[in-house]
């Protein structure tokens, strides 16, 4: 995924949500003055199946996909019940806004983070990025991209998870601890929720591969606009 190819359908997640692109922007200079380059060979999964792990309240039962893939990638809190169930993790993708503890930890034990910065959470990583091992932290941003500040398209911890697993050469990927569904979320993470499914259809196109989740969801899914 390159930034044109994301440019549009980021532009609409902004006009959905109401989200003004300046906040992006200064959250994403922010966190390019905390961080540091990151060498994304260390993350290389070419040819392996990557485990992508929500943290819906379905994770605690769906482990043994994780521990039977080659990489496991986990969104915020899914690192926590994870680690709890002893699957090592490879890389935590997450916007700080949850266990920012659990990210520093995972800094220090020399597992990469993916700290994503946008408008909402500028305070979080002005206040936690600079306490991370920064040689391990990959910077994120759903923003245009600058100096060692990366792009792999998403929007939500899971999705972004899973378009960095896809730019990093992953062969497959599978899913748990996803739940769309989830009756227990405020409106706003419903919308996000449903965000992340719309932006797993599309990545699943670019792929030519299906993700179980999305079955029978997928017919339902819009995204005739978005990029090809």
């Amino acid at each position: 995924m390159n930034y044109e190819t994301w440019s549009p359908v980021y532009s609409e997640i902004l006009a959905d949500f109401g989200f003004p692109r300046e906040g992006d922007e200064r959250a994403r200079d922010v966190l390019a003055e905390v961080t540091e380059p990151f060498n994304l060979q260390r993350l290389d999964c070419s040819g392996e199946t990557v485990a992508v792990a929500g943290a819906g309240p379905s994770l605690k039962g769906e482990v043994e996909t994780a521990r039977h893939a080659d990489t496991v990638f986990a969104a915020s809190t899914a690192a926590d019940v994870l680690e709890d169930a002893d699957v090592e993790i490879d890389c935590m993708v997450t916007d700080i806004d949850k266990n920012p503890e659990t990210a520093r930890q995972l800094t220090e034990q020399g597992t990469p983070v993916a700290a994503h910065a946008h408008g909402d959470n500028v305070e979080l990583v002005e206040e936690w990025v600079p306490k991370f091992d920064t040689a391990n932290v990959l910077a994120t941003t759903q923003a245009e991209p600058v100096a060692h500040v990366r792009n792999f398209g998403g929007f939500t911890d899971g999705d972004r998870a899973a378009f960095l697993a896809d730019h990093l050469g992953a062969n497959e990927l599978v899913f748990l601890g996803w739940d769309f569904d989830d009756s227990a979320v405020d409106e706003m993470k419903a919308k996000k929720l449903r965000w992340a499914e719309r932006l797993l259809r599309w990545l699943e196109i670019r792929r030519c591969e299906q993700f179980s989740i999305l079955d029978g969801r997928r017919e339902g899914i819009d995204v005739s606009e978005f990029p090809t």
